[in-house]
């Protein structure tokens, strides 16, 4: 039996928690990893000059629990994009992702998410996707030599809003350290139908992030409230051979009247029984299991 291992993003829970208990909690209602977030706020970006003990800390936290953090959603570059017209933004932005990468090889994770987003607050142009491409190329080289993966995620922007633009990319770098890592609930809300699009990144793929939308709408969908095709998304995966990462994205704070332990619980059952069902040979983690 083989395990479809499934993470939680960090955001999904209360931001007050200590990493211990963040991870204990993600555990207890079936996770095997959490994905921590590096977003444009000062209070995470400062999570990248973490000192060697503070780092120390989280491995304790990751070894005392037993889940693991294995994957990074790196959004600063919303604030400091790797396409931006300004040279000193450019520089900022490759520096974050050099640090995020040395972050993610001390700490042990395995795929540092970028978001593909030439700029956010500029206008977009053949300068800024030159740019991006330059930077992303950089990356690929860092990446390589820490041993960690680069997963280009699709967004609610046109630069990266399907397969296809995000495939166009990959192959100009042209590096193994770099691959995909799509999000179907963003396919969905950019008008795509997320079968269809997963089935072009054959052998393309690290993991996938599982959220509902709605059209022009990525966060704050309840599961099965929007218009993802999870059954038919899910057995697109298994058409392409897919056996990676799993991430839930869900945003706690977007629903503040709901209880967040039992809302990421109840997320792990929903998947649950989706990986269940197209790969009846993955196999549960224990309390997932206990929980059924």
């Amino acid at each position: 039996m083989f395990k479809m291992p499934v993470g939680l993003y960090e955001k999904a829970l209360p931001a007050a928690l200590s990493w211990e208990e963040r991870l204990s909690a993600a555990g207890q209602a079936g996770y095997d990893f959490v994905e921590i977030s590096i977003d444009e706020s000062d209070e995470r970006l400062s999570r990248l000059d973490w000192s060697p003990s503070q780092r120390a800390e989280l491995r304790r936290s990751i070894a005392n629990t037993g889940v693991k953090v294995m994957t990074m959603c790196l959004s600063g570059h919303r604030k400091y994009p790797l396409g931006s017209h300004s040279p000193e933004l450019r520089k900022q932005g490759q520096e974050i992702l050099r640090k995020a990468i040395d972050f993610a090889g001390d700490v042990g994770l395995r795929v540092v998410q970028v978001m593909g987003y030439d700029v956010f607050y500029e206008t977009s142009d053949e300068e800024t996707d030159r740019n991006f491409v330059d930077g992303l190329r950089l990356g690929a080289r860092w990446a390589e030599q820490s041993g960690v993966m680069l997963g280009l995620e699709n967004l609610d922007t046109p630069y990266v809003e399907n397969i296809s633009k995000a495939m166009s990319i990959i192959r100009e770098i042209d590096s193994p350290w770099l691959k995909l890592y799509p999000d179907i609930g963003n396919l969905a809300a950019a008008g795509y139908y997320p079968p269809d699009e997963l089935r072009l990144a054959k052998g393309q793929l690290l993991g996938v992030h599982v959220k509902d939308a709605m059209p022009k709408v990525i966060r704050g969908i309840p599961f099965e409230k929007g218009i993802v095709p999870f059954r038919e998304t899910f057995q697109a995966l298994v058409q392409t051979g897919f056996w990676g990462l799993i991430g839930i994205e869900i945003w706690g704070a977007m629903h503040a009247d709901e209880d967040p332990i039992a809302s990421v619980a109840a997320a792990r059952r929903f998947v649950g029984s989706l990986v269940s069902e197209a790969w009846p040979d993955a196999s549960p983690s224990p309390i997932y299991q206990a929980q059924k």
